[in-house]
């Protein structure tokens, strides 16, 4: 297992110093953020990245995400530029020593949450989901939390349009394409393609939704049995949905779990949750069952502590603050530990 950190670039409040003084920190998960999507990564702009990390002794072998062009998604005539502009993104991140990319195929949204700055009774800040709340939102004239400057009303609307009745199952035809055009590239380069999670793992506005439950990714593999097609493992974004049994999931998929993102959730009913600290004990998400199941299956990826609570008086991005999460990988780390000790 690898502890890494997410890391949004030169602009980001966190510094690379600050993260490195994490215990056990071995990198960061990053991206190029200022290419438009569709485009391919330049090779300067990788290895100025690059550069930056290997100055403050962190890894970069975690690229998240590459994303994924709505085109490709709605399976478009321009599709296979956009998909060949990919593949030459996955060469040259290749060159400079990345290993595995997440990515997602949510159509439109790759998050959703009704409130970004929910207050729990400590005074902590955290993303939250309620369903009442979605439910008095209008499909025709959205106002989401933390997608204003995403899209314009008028582009969301449109965008909407385009996927009126888009089935699960052309989503679906439209993903294996889509892989089976930049598996390749991973074969010469060695990387691993790492899907996110539907986030979360049920349609919403009237969008298809297909990577959220284990008959998905049966499904997935069945499709694409290449080794480097895999998962990012987010207990988050799978743990928002019920149905879903983690610790048996991470037991049978450890060997495709490339990468995992274990955060904690608490339901405070039936559909409504709140995120919160890291501890098995502070929410719904068995975080010690999954860690232990990833261990006995032989998972050997990348970690890193998901969303965190603002604590402490800091007021970062929402999900992102440096304390709750620096306090999630302490954490995380010394489950593993535990876990690896046991069982030699």
């Amino acid at each position: 297992m690898k502890m890494t950190f997410r890391w949004y670039g030169e602009g980001d409040s966190i510094s690379l110093q600050y993260i490195k003084q994490i215990p056990n920190m071995s990198g960061v998960v990053t991206a190029v953020y200022d290419t438009p999507v569709g485009g391919v990564w330049e090779e300067s702009k990788i290895a100025r990245l690059k550069s930056l990390c290997d100055k403050a002794g962190l890894e970069m072998e975690v690229i998240e995400s590459v994303p994924v062009h709505e085109d490709i998604k709605l399976g478009k005539p321009f599709r296979d530029k956009l998909i060949a502009n990919y593949a030459q993104t996955i060469r040259n991140l290749g060159k400079f020593g990345v290993k595995c990319i997440c990515y997602n195929f949510m159509p439109v949204f790759d998050w959703f949450r009704t409130d970004l700055h929910y207050v729990q009774a400590n005074g902590a800040e955290c993303l939250a989901y309620k369903e009442a709340d979605f439910r008095k939102l209008d499909k025709r004239n959205l106002r989401l939390p933390g997608w204003d400057e995403s899209y314009t009303p008028e582009q969301l609307s449109g965008l909407l349009k385009e996927y009126e009745g888009m089935t699960h199952e052309q989503l679906f035809e439209n993903l294996v394409y889509f892989l089976k055009g930049v598996l390749p590239a991973c074969d010469e380069t060695g990387i691993n393609m790492a899907i996110h999670p539907d986030d979360p793992p049920w349609d919403i506005f009237g969008l298809p939704r297909i990577v959220g439950r284990e008959a998905d990714y049966d499904r997935l593999f069945a499709a694409v049995p290449n080794k480097h097609n895999g998962i990012t493992f987010c207990t988050g974004s799978l743990g928002a949905g019920r149905f879903n049994d983690l610790p048996k999931m991470a037991a049978k998929y450890a060997d495709r779990i490339y990468f995992a993102h274990l955060r904690q959730l608490k339901f405070v009913n039936e559909t409504d949750f709140y995120e919160n600290g890291h501890q098995t004990n502070c929410g719904s998400v068995d975080i010690y069952a999954i860690v232990k199941a990833l261990v006995e299956n032989g998972f050997d990826g990348y970690v890193r502590p998901d969303h965190g609570r603002n604590i402490w008086g800091e007021d970062g991005k929402p999900g992102y603050g440096l304390y709750d999460r620096a306090l999630g990988a302490a954490y995380l780390n010394g489950m593993f530990e535990a876990v690896e000790k046991d069982r030699k």
